[in-house]
């Protein structure tokens, strides 16, 4: 078996390669909105959780170089809000709310769901367009509804979600890559 895990594995990530100019094409819209001054929003449920506060941590940590921090925020980190909006306005509202309270013209949003049909991150991605923001869609299996949604769909060609989940970690540590190669260079105090 685990030699099927390693070629299904290889095999998904071989089919990121001819995705090479629209995944260039959307890391360098992350890039802009930094250089430009604005912030990255990320959500996701479950792993795709997980992804969004890993990719978080390398824009205002680091990826692989010193350099200053860039704003950053994985829109599942925080439990009171969470529960909160989710109590009060219900789950589908959790993401949403908060583009909707930090969100401002000028910041991107990247929605992570292998299904592509997340009620929540829909929600999120449709604040997002009436709040000014540019939207990614980091997607799985045929991209679902919000492929229709977003500026630019990511489509991992998978309908395994472990496959899909580890495309998308990769594609994220591209992004982390992209977006270090083009951010001004400092020395000495990274902060």
């Amino acid at each position: 078996m685990l030699n099927t895990m390693i070629d299904a594995h290889v095999q998904c990530l071989e089919n990121l390669k001819p995705m090479a100019p629209v995944l260039k094409t959307a890391g360098d819209m992350l890039l802009q909105c930094l250089l430009d001054g604005g912030k990255l929003m990320i959500c996701g449920n479950g792993g795709s959780a997980s992804d969004a506060q890993h990719f978080a941590a390398e824009i205002v940590g680091r990826f692989e170089r010193e350099r200053r921090a860039y704003p950053a925020v994985a829109l599942s980190t925080d439990t009171s809000i969470l529960t909160a909006v989710g109590n009060d306005y219900g789950y589908r509202e959790v993401f949403a709310r908060q583009v909707a309270g930090l969100g401002r013209s000028g910041d991107v949003l990247i929605g992570i769901s292998t299904s592509g049909h997340s009620e929540n991150i829909v929600r999120a991605v449709e604040q997002a367009a009436s709040s000014g923001l540019k939207t990614i869609g980091l997607l799985g299996k045929d991209g679902g509804t919000l492929s229709r949604l977003v500026d630019q769909a990511i489509v991992v060609d998978s309908a395994t979600t472990a496959r899909i989940q580890e495309a998308h970690i990769f594609i994220l540590h591209y992004w982390a890559w992209l977006i270090e190669s083009g951010l001004p260079q400092t020395h000495g105090d990274p902060v």
